[in-house]
């Protein structure tokens, strides 16, 4: 379950990002919050919270994965972390202070959109290279467990501490939890990375990348299935707070424990994956069965009656969601050219982030206008109808043969 801890720029990577982690999800789970406190809970300004934070990967993901494969990834990676770090720190300073307005967190929110755009293809790229290709399964898998980890120890944290202390607080610890990032990148031993060749600067290489994936039938299903699923599917971190608020009448510490107990789902989910990367490749047939459960079981807990009901219910959806995005992740990974990695997990972020300003908005007016609980119940049906789709066309393409395409390649 644990093998690509044996390398050791790897482990230095994993260290810092489990310390960082939780701190990036006290901030998500207390920026939340305090838009929703500021706006006088709004669910519509929520949305527009997370449309501003995940604008940036509409814009710039496709050339943050061109810049990845053309620069030193190690070195790129701790120049945005540190952009992070500061934003952090001057979103604690406005809280602390007590002169914090919604437009100041709507302009942090785009700022750390910038930066996560620039940080998301490089980081997903990076892991084959500190693993190798053997690796990257597990490696993938357990990036996953520590980031689920995070979100059960996070929002647990912050769910309280908002509470106790105020949000500001929360901000400035998440500031100094990224140095252990800073501090394992530095530490790094670049002879003993798995680097290939970096690409020359050239003309046309955004769009020989996205030739490539129009050639792959299945890496074209995998791009579009992301894109339904995660902008109508994977809405959750503006519809908890909504539900939390809006259908149960709880306050911050409520909404921290819903987030928590989809954590809990997430954090198996990722750990099954680490154990099954080690041992065996992925396959469409289980990208497209998450796919599926994932929908059914989000339409399922919609209509949960209670709030414990409804918790219980979010353990086994955040469960098959992992399964779904890691699936996702490693089989665009380990299929690629090494020179195109780059540039095809940028666009693969573009598919797994790029909606959500959309779907951040479309969320807010659903639960405004068909109620709190609408987010969850169209998402699931919008996730099985994308499912179903896709595995038409895959069969399609390989010429009627339903079993040949649910195999990669």
């Amino acid at each position: 379950m644990f093998a690509s801890l044996r390398v050791r720029n790897y482990r230095l990577f994993f260290s810092g990002q489990v310390v960082s982690n939780i701190g990036t999800w006290m901030q998500r789970t207390a920026q939340d919050w305090l838009v929703f406190t500021l706006s006088g809970n709004d669910p519509v300004a929520l949305g527009v919270a997370v449309a501003l934070q995940f604008l940036p990967t509409l814009l710039l993901s496709l050339w943050a994965g061109v810049l990845a494969d053309r620069v030193d990834k190690r070195k790129l990676l701790f120049l945005i972390q540190t952009g992070t770090l500061v934003q952090a720190a001057v979103l604690g300073g406005l809280a602390l202070s007590g002169v914090v307005e919604l437009w100041h967190v709507y302009l942090l929110c785009f700022v750390l959109g910038t930066l996560s755009a620039l940080e998301v293809p490089t980081r997903q790229s990076f892991v084959a290279e500190m693993v190798g290709k053997d690796q990257v399964a597990n490696a993938v898998a357990l990036n996953s467990s520590i980031f689920n980890m995070a979100r059960i120890v996070g929002p647990a944290i912050a769910g309280l501490a908002i509470v106790a202390v105020g949000e500001g607080w929360l901000f400035i610890g998440n500031a100094v939890s990224t140095v252990a990032v800073l501090a394992g990148i530095a530490a790094m031993r670049p002879g003993e990375l798995y680097r290939e060749d970096a690409v020359d600067r050239a003309k046309g290489q955004l769009r020989e990348g996205l030739r490539y994936v129009r050639s792959r039938p299945d890496l074209t299903a995998i791009m579009l299935l992301m894109l339904f699923v995660s902008t109508f599917g994977i809405t959750f971190f503006t519809s908890l707070a909504v539900v939390a608020g809006n259908v149960f009448g709880t306050a911050a510490d409520g909404y921290g424990m819903l987030s928590t107990l989809l954590a809990v789902g997430t954090f198996a989910g990722a750990l099954l994956s680490a154990r099954r990367g080690s041992r065996r490749k992925p396959t469409m047939r289980l990208l497209l069965g998450a796919a599926m459960a994932l929908g059914v079981l989000e339409f399922a807990t919609a209509f949960m009656p209670t709030y414990l009901a409804f918790g219980l219910a979010l353990v086994p959806l955040g469960l098959a969601t992992i399964t779904f995005l890691n699936t996702a992740n490693t089989l665009v990974q380990t299929s690629v050219s090494p020179q195109m990695r780059g540039r095809v997990m940028g666009l693969y972020v573009l598919m797994v982030m790029g909606g959500n300003p959309i779907g951040g908005l479309l969320t807010g007016w659903m639960a405004e206008t068909f109620g709190g609980r609408s987010p969850f119940y169209i998402g699931g049906a919008v996730a099985m109808l994308a499912t179903t789709v896709c595995a038409l066309v895959l069969t399609k393409a390989r010429g009627g043969d339903l079993r040949e395409s649910l195999r990669l390649g």
